[in-house]
């Protein structure tokens, strides 16, 4: 399946769920504009700010003094950065913190940050007094390309990442691709693991304009990088709508990589490995065992690494741990009655959900060419 190449003033993106269907609003003027666009969502109602402290140190106060242009109070909560806030511990602390604010069922969560901000505020969201309103505004190339979108909010186990969490999808999605230029180098070339992904799973236009186009995104030009983050939320809307809570399987295909991925962030710590940088690791073992099945050819591996490399992004699986790695596998929200199952590439542009091989086969995709 591909999706027409969305126009850089193309600033809006539906995503069409019925009664949960929301608009992702993008360009330049978005976050400063917050207020008007989110008016039917948080005028006269209390809001909640959830950051971490980067973000924070850079936006927390603009967008806080945008938003009481039209709310009756803004309050904030900031996490620590990085995937360990993604935990039971500071829900724990985040549920009284916000019962301390007076948040309420009445009362709107506000994502500003990245993807382990999102997935938090809207765990945080969906279970505080049995769920309340929700809004993304991503600050982060990985959030603004996949995690703000579709409703997936949940937080890690020590052992599993995002077995705990919700579809809880959000009133509105609010992307200003400006904010990109305060995102450090090791973030922003790990987001585009995710923007790559897309065009591996479903669309071979969106890959080729994303190789045709490296120099461009390497320097952040913001007329091809809003391009391609409307481009992606597109992919991202379409697959949603077609499988909101994955129960046809056609929403599963987002996960291409992410099963080797989390396994790695899992095994080695979240601090190895930025999450982008283990899904590229992940999307390549991900094709080597196609490849090794016969499911695509070496070409397809060639193309797939020199673009991972052309951007940066790692594509060597860590050389020792490979049973611990097979096991986290293994505990996967993809293992169904006990069986594992993964996404696998048939050509560039389309991937399937199949039935992991034996574990033989499977290290044997863990080993590096």
């Amino acid at each position: 399946m591909t999706t027409e190449s969305p126009t850089p003033n193309n600033n809006e993106v539906a995503v069409s769920l019925g009664q949960r269907s929301y608009r992702i609003t993008l360009g330049p003027a978005a976050l400063s504009a917050a207020d008007q666009t989110l008016k039917p969502f948080i005028e006269n109602r209390h809001v909640v700010l959830v950051s971490d402290e980067n973000v924070a140190a850079i936006y927390l106060d603009s967008t806080t003094a945008v938003l009481n242009r039209i709310a009756s109070r803004v309050d904030s909560y900031v996490v620590a950065p990085g995937e360990p806030s993604k935990s039971v511990a500071t829900c724990d602390v985040a549920w009284q913190q916000l019962l301390e604010l007076a948040t309420d069922r009445d009362s709107v969560v506000i994502a500003l940050g990245g993807g382990v901000v999102g997935d938090l505020a809207g765990f945080l969201a969906a279970t505080l007094g049995r769920g309340i309103d929700f809004i993304q505004i991503p600050t982060s190339l990985l959030a603004q390309v996949d995690s703000s979108v579709g409703g997936k909010v949940g937080i890690n186990l020590p052992k599993s990442k995002n077995m705990v969490g919700a579809f809880w999808q959000p009133k509105a999605v609010i992307i200003d691709p400006q904010v990109l230029s305060t995102l450090d180098e090791p973030n922003y070339i790990a987001g585009m693991a995710e923007v790559i992904k897309y065009g591996l799973i479903m669309d071979l236009p969106l890959f080729e304009t994303i190789e045709a186009s490296v120099e461009k995104i390497m320097n952040r030009d913001y007329e091809t990088m809003t391009q391609i983050i409307a481009w992606c939320c597109r992919c991202k809307a379409e697959v949603v709508e077609a499988d909101e809570t994955e129960r046809s399987g056609r929403r599963a295909i987002l996960n291409y990589g992410h099963t080797y991925g989390h396994a790695i962030e899992t095994v080695f710590g979240y601090g190895r490995y930025l999450h982008g940088q283990a899904i590229s690791i992940g999307m390549t073992c991900a094709g080597r065992l196609a490849r090794n099945l016969g499911l695509v050819d070496q070409e397809f591996m060639g193309r797939q690494t020199a673009l991972f490399e052309a951007i940066g992004l790692p594509t060597i699986c860590p050389d020792e741990r490979h049973a611990d790695l097979i096991k986290a596998m293994k505990r996967d929200k993809k293992v169904s009655h006990g069986k594992l199952k993964l996404i696998l590439p048939t050509e560039i542009g389309n991937v399937e959900l199949m039935q992991a091989p034996d574990d033989e086969t499977i290290l044997e995709s863990l080993h590096n060419d």
